[in-house]
């Protein structure tokens, strides 16, 4: 038997579940909105062409409007100033798109406090207990923010200090970005960094430093209370976008049960 034949009959018999690990996208997705001066993405919007009506009468299709960076999203390394010159969305390499995922659980932490960050730290005592990081993989960062998604004011979580959502420490961010041999990192919250980050030295660290390094971000995640800490195998289908900073993106995951 080959191996994809093993994997198809795992898939169906259940010995491997795939797991959706994406935000739906409609007019209520949440998206990350930014203070004037600076301009905002579009939301999610579909313009109907036909519905089996005299405009197509056997036939229903929508126009769809949406910037790059709604829902559950792929960063590529060009959307940050230190990745200017780097590989754009349709560039992502096939070992980036499907790899092995880390899963570290900070629920508990985040829901004592909304500004909660990942320090090193924390995933030294995750690696202690599970092995090291993936070779080319991805780190998953659950916070139980996904159980907010449904809620567009919970999700942002925004007062007149700006949002509190959790997110990663600049130090944890060059760490990732610098010294492990990770490909990219997910989240559940709007962007990959925390919703302090503007306030952060330097602002946007995950930005600047992981897509600076040539890595990527995955954003508004959900699910990830169903993944194993180590063993998933995570599938990321972006949009081929030329030229794209990045794209709506449907995430899988095969998990062995």
């Amino acid at each position: 038997m080959t191996v994809l034949r093993a994997v198809l009959d795992a898939a169906r018999s259940g010995a491997v579940e795939i797991l959706d690990l994406t935000t739906p996208l409609h007019a209520a997705t949440p998206v990350l909105e930014l203070p004037e001066p600076f301009a905002n993405t579009s939301r999610f919007r579909l313009d109907e062409l036909s519905r089996y009506d005299d405009r197509g009468p056997a036939w229903y299709w929508n126009d769809i409007h949406t910037g790059e960076h709604t829902g559950t999203h792929l960063d590529a390394p060009v959307h940050w100033i230190t990745g200017r010159g780097g590989l754009d969305v349709s560039q992502a390499p096939m070992s980036t798109l499907v790899s092995a995922a880390a899963v570290i659980d900070m629920t508990a932490e985040a829901a004592k406090d909304p500004d909660f960050v990942l320090e090193v730290d924390h995933i030294r005592t995750w690696e202690a207990e599970h092995g090291p990081l993936p070779e080319g993989g991805w780190l998953l960062y659950r916070t139980g923010w996904d159980a907010r998604g449904g809620d567009p004011a919970a999700f942002a979580n925004a007062d007149e200090a700006g949002p509190h959502t959790p997110g990663l420490s600049a130090e944890c961010a060059r760490w990732l970005a610098e010294e492990s041999p990770l490909t990219g990192v997910g989240v559940e919250t709007v962007g990959i960094d925390a919703g302090a980050a503007m306030g952060f030295e330097p602002p946007f660290p995950c930005h600047h430093y992981l897509l600076g390094a040539g890595k990527w971000g995955l954003t508004s995640l959900r699910n990830l209370g169903l993944l194993p800490p180590t063993g998933a195998l995570l599938i990321v289908c972006p949009l081929p976008i030329v030229s794209g900073s990045g794209s709506p993106t449907r995430v899988l995951a095969l998990v062995e049960r």
